[in-house]
């Protein structure tokens, strides 16, 4: 088996929950649905998801040459990724929590295929998304088992899923959610906080981890 029923459970828990944490690419789903029209925010949060696609690739090819040219060199990546995990999730366990600034208006006549290519750019260029993806994926892939190429894509697949699911949702009910968010600014408080708590487990987790 190429990924246990135990990497999948636990990869699906984490990424949902750092998916759902108030970050750029879901405030701009809910600002986007609020201010254009659901449609509109669930078709850029769709080319958000789908953008992903991209680092699942660029994932999968680094981190199997790593691993198949040097252990040491995984392992490198593996404490570099983990520290970046760590300072991520210092950052958002810090933040005051995040407030939409939505404009107002309605539906807009740009055609949705224009806001999901929106969605996908930016998602797709984003240098920060990069580096997360080889930051997250890597701690999920027991080498042990072989193909760990295939272990980040199938990773990566369903982080893709899970985030077509979750701002698709989002861009549909954003302005239900954006005004809750907007009316108890302690509640993306706390989602930074709890999402923070996780990635400095994660990344404390992926420094410690021996490396096959």
């Amino acid at each position: 088996m190429i990924v246990t029923p135990e990497q999948l459970a636990a990869f699906t828990a984490a990424a949902m929950l750092i998916t759902l944490s108030p970050g750029p690419d879901n405030l701009m789903v809910l600002s986007l649905g609020i201010a254009k029209g659901r449609r509109q925010g669930m078709a850029f949060g769709l080319g958000c998801a789908l953008g992903c696609l991209t680092h699942t690739v660029l994932a999968a090819i680094g981190v199997s040459a790593l691993i198949a040219a040097s252990p040491l060199a995984f392992g490198l990546l593996k404490i570099a990724g983990g520290a970046y995990l760590v300072y991520l999730g210092w950052h958002a366990i810090r933040s005051r929590g995040s407030r939409l600034q939505a404009a107002d208006g309605a539906a807009d006549g740009t055609p949705l295929a224009a806001h999901f290519r929106k969605g996908l750019l930016a998602n797709a260029i984003n240098p920060k998304v990069v580096l997360f993806f080889l930051a997250f994926l890597p701690q999920f892939v027991n080498p042990a088992q072989g193909h760990s190429g295939w272990q980040i894509a199938i990773l990566g697949l369903i982080f893709t899923a899970q985030a077509a699911l979750l701002f698709g949702s989002l861009g549909y009910f954003a302005g239900a959610i954006g005004s809750w968010l907007n009316r108890t600014p302690k509640a993306s408080q706390w989602l930074d906080r709890i999402a923070g708590g996780v990635f400095i487990a994660l990344g404390l987790r992926l420094m410690l981890a021996p490396t096959h």
